[in-house]
């Protein structure tokens, strides 16, 4: 099977270096010096790893053949592919390959069907799994251990105990005047004068 691990950003300095954008949880095992990896465009690989140091929080490479800037700006927004074993598994039991956790079927605590992940986002501040739901939209939540309680690979399913305003789009009214309101009393007489104090619980669950 195979798994983008990286994304080959800016050329760094004038000897070839790229820096690259990780997206494997084991980089000093699909990342390393000797590993050949496919690509994406296919016709700028297969590529070899040369050399792997960390600047400034960044990985930087160098691939074998690639020895100056141009060549190293050529294969900018190239994916990294390794071929992985279906059968293999993470060494850390909380931490899940990419295929492992496509199609599971996202529920939350009480059993309320959300949708079903499509799509992994690796993000720098944390991964993100996005969630087609059964309308068709799609909603995003954050891979945290405090959102998501449960990976369930026997049942395929990863369980969600989301903040208000997470899945559903509603933010918490936070003003007692307008909870009233909302509750169907004074509806009918309330101004709208856009004064309820409220708090949207999605940025929250994204922070």
């Amino acid at each position: 099977m195979q798994l983008v691990v990286a994304r080959i950003g800016r050329a760094h300095g004038i000897k070839g270096e790229v820096t690259v954008e990780v997206r494997t949880d084991e980089p000093e095992l699909r990342l390393g010096p000797g590993a050949v990896l496919a690509t994406d465009p296919a016709a700028r690989g297969p590529l070899t790893i040369e050399t792997g140091r960390v600047h400034s929080g960044r990985l930087l490479l160098r691939f074998a053949g690639v020895g100056d800037r141009t060549g190293a700006e050529a294969l900018r927004n190239t994916l990294l592919i390794a071929e992985v074993d279906p059968e293999e598994l993470p060494e850390d039991e909380d931490e899940f390959y990419d295929h492992q956790l496509m199609d599971l079927d996202v529920v939350t605590k009480d059993g309320t069907e959300v949708g079903r992940i499509t799509e992994i986002s690796h993000l720098p501040s944390q991964d993100l799994f996005i969630v087609e739901r059964p309308d068709g939209s799609e909603v995003m939540i954050p891979f945290v251990e405090s959102i998501v309680t449960e990976i369930d690979l026997e049942e395929q399913r990863a369980v969600i105990d989301p903040p208000p305003g997470l899945i559903d789009d509603r933010a918490e009214i936070a003003s007692g005047r307008d909870a009233e309101i909302a509750s169907g009393r004074d509806a009918e007489s309330a101004p709208e004068d856009g004064s309820a104090a409220v708090r949207d619980a999605r940025s929250e669950g994204d922070a």
